[in-house]
């Protein structure tokens, strides 16, 4: 478990709040962010309630919902799993599918690195399979108290009809709630080296380089998940351009950060760039006090 200081940044966000607003008022976009600093007793939320689609960035509550089987000694992470190939057969994004187009086995880690690190939508559905079911998932959170949020539906089925997408949902307070307690591991909840595997995986994000990262110095410590959605045909609105993670300062504190970015007629590039603008900001607020 990671121990840190009880010492909170003496900055309130609440100062960063107009910066936060000039970003987003150049854009044509609903855009939710939450910040909060490494105590978690300090935040920025704009858009707080909105019901954002959880595209990928649910990804990272599957890898922990099968972290807790691998505890729970049902799954283990040396555990060959069989890749049909007809679940290779697909238009889904895959790197899997890319390197194995005639199927394969992999030891369960490292279809969840895929899944996790680099955003892996066949092997996102494996693991749902495995599981039993997004249901499980939803309610392995929902009986921890976790709201504001739905887990329902897998990849091939969400990203088969543009509508279906929005229920799965979540709010970036929702985001950020998971992504802390389990940074400081609340409750012991997972073992030692299933946080470790987590968090060097979210550490290895390969997707989104130009959102929270980009505009962050060189080396910068992001672990992260990014959710992206196609662009409707009818009214060009991109549905998700999102990342959410937990940003590492030079002091070595943190801060936690989910910028999700819906109804977006900005284009893939601008999109993109609004995340990093507000990462960008957040790191400046916390560096230069």
């Amino acid at each position: 478990m990671m121990i840190f200081s009880q010492q909170s940044f003496a900055q309130k966000l609440s100062e960063l709040k107009p910066q936060i607003e000039n970003i987003l008022k150049k854009y044509k976009a609903k855009v939710g962010v939450a910040i909060h600093n490494q105590d978690y007793n300090d935040s920025l939320i704009f858009h707080g309630d909105h019901h954002f689609p959880f595209q990928s960035t649910y990804k990272f509550h599957l890898g922990i919902a099968v972290l807790d089987q691998v505890d729970k000694g049902k799954l283990k992470l040396n555990q060959v799993v069989e890749i049909s190939k007809a679940k290779v057969t697909t238009e889904l994004y895959s790197p899997i599918k890319d390197k194995y187009p005639n199927g394969t086995s992999l030891p369960l880690s490292e279809i969840l690195y895929y899944t996790i690190a680099e955003s892996d939508n066949v092997g996102c559905d494996i693991l749902f399979e495995l599981l039993g079911g997004t249901e499980v998932v939803d309610k392995y959170f929902k009986d921890l108290g976790y709201k504001n949020f739905d887990i329902k539906l897998t990849e091939e089925v969400q990203q088969a009809n543009w509508d279906r997408q929005f229920e799965n949902w979540t709010t970036v307070g929702a985001s950020n709630q998971v992504l802390h307690d389990y940074y400081v591991n609340k409750d012991n909840r997972l073992s030692p080296e299933s946080y470790k595997f987590l968090w060097d995986t979210m550490r290895a994000t390969k997707t989104g380089q130009d959102r929270i990262v980009n505009l962050l110095p060189k080396g910068t410590i992001v672990a992260h998940k990014t959710g992206t959605s196609g662009r409707n045909r009818k009214t060009g609105e991109i549905a998700a351009t999102h990342d959410i993670g937990v940003v590492t300062l030079p002091n070595s504190k943190v801060f936690y950060i989910s910028v999700l970015v819906s109804e977006s007629l900005e284009g893939d590039a601008n999109s993109a760039k609004i995340i990093a603008e507000v990462a960008k900001a957040a790191w400046d607020f916390y560096t230069s006090k």
